[in-house]
């Protein structure tokens, strides 16, 4: 099958393009097509803070040039002989965070449908293939993706919403699923911005009893109430805050990553056997916590990444039956240098999604 398009987007090329400077231009290294493989022509890509933290070389040095975007929906349009889920060329589908792991029938992770902690893994963006390629984002035209990572998007899910939910919605539904939030639980998301708020939504589709919303300030309260939250907590304007709603939630999930969050506070939300799953993943340390707000109530402290693929279809499925609305603010694709510093300035409520205005 012959190929008549190009790799092209837009380019991360030091630390400033996190300040909205990329540039748009051809991919230098980009993957050899296999018969495992699927092309997508991209009509939509959410953005996520792993974009900037890549952009600014955040999370350790990035290898420039890159592009980021791991939030893609597109139509394929180059699909390989060999490829898994019946995947066909016009079929509308998405990829998320990763693009790859090892598939090896002796890797512990892979061989438990927990591609997602595969020690070779490859990321969708920035991240490099055994064979020395690089894989490219989804602030682009087309990406090319191993199609074990390549999901169907459902139809009743438009694509604007269905981007964001391919990283943001999973890394919310797979702690909370994981952790059994449901019927008889309490829940509280810490940090209700582009991650958190598929928090709220996830977790009352779900149907947990109760579910609140935690953030500094009253600033979201309405818009957290909005999304179906039971109550909300404002940790630096409500007094007393963490005695009033002591041992109240079964689950916390965080999506914030600040060394100055008040981790102990939060601790003594937990009810006894309560469970605390960290998301957010910081550029620096967590604050420094006190073992006995373990000890003493018997609780768990975790952490979560992500989701594996047949995790993020059940979550799209899940999220198409249940009609969830994730809240999207839509950028031209052309406008991605904006959308970057308005992301920044936290002007989005709550997620942002790149339209390829040209591929629609």
């Amino acid at each position: 099958m012959s190929q008549d398009y190009k790799f092209e987007g837009w380019l991360g090329k030091d630390k400033d393009s996190a300040n909205g400077n990329m540039v748009w231009g051809e991919f230098p290294h980009v993957k050899p097509f296999e018969e495992t493989d699927v092309d997508i022509q991209i009509t939509h890509c959410g953005i996520c803070g792993s974009d900037l933290h890549t952009l600014s070389s955040g999370w350790g040095p990035t290898p420039y040039p890159c592009c980021v975007g791991h939030e893609i929906v597109g139509k394929a349009v180059r699909v390989g002989s060999k490829v898994e889920k019946g995947i066909k060329v016009g079929d509308r589908v998405g990829v998320g965070a990763q693009n790859s792991s090892c598939l090896k029938p002796d890797c512990e992770e892979c061989s438990e449908g927990l591609e997602n902690h595969c020690q070779h893994t490859v990321n969708t963006f920035a991240d490099q293939y055994p064979d020395g390629s690089y894989s490219y984002g989804g602030y682009a035209d087309y990406h090319r993706c191993p199609s074990h990572f390549v999901m169907k998007i459902p139809d009743g899910l438009p694509s604007e919403e269905a981007a964001p939910m391919l990283c943001g919605g999973v890394t919310l539904y797979s702690p909370l699923k994981n952790n059994g939030c449901g019927p008889g639980k309490t829940v509280g998301i810490v940090g209700v911005g582009g991650l958190g708020h598929f928090g709220v939504l996830l977790a009352k589709a779900l149907g947990a009893d109760k579910v609140v919303g935690i953030s500094r300030s009253n600033a979201k309260r309405d818009d957290v109430l909005k999304l179906g939250a039971d109550e909300y907590i404002a940790t630096s304007e409500d007094k007393d805050w963490a005695t009033h709603h002591a041992r109240s939630l079964d689950l916390i999930i965080s999506t914030v990553s600040s060394p100055n969050m008040p981790l102990m506070e939060y601790l003594q939300l937990l009810k006894v056997k309560g469970t605390f799953i960290q998301v957010g993943a910081p550029e620096d340390q967590l604050p420094q916590f006190n073992a006995f707000a373990f000890i003493g109530k018997g609780v768990k402290f975790g952490g979560s990444m992500i989701g594996p693929p047949w995790q993020i279809e059940e979550m799209l499925n899940f999220a198409a039956e249940k009609k969830i609305k994730p809240w999207i603010n839509e950028y031209p694709m052309k406008d991605a240098n904006q959308a970057i510093k308005d992301f920044n300035a936290g002007k989005p409520r709550f997620r942002i999604t790149l339209v390829n205005e040209k591929h629609l």
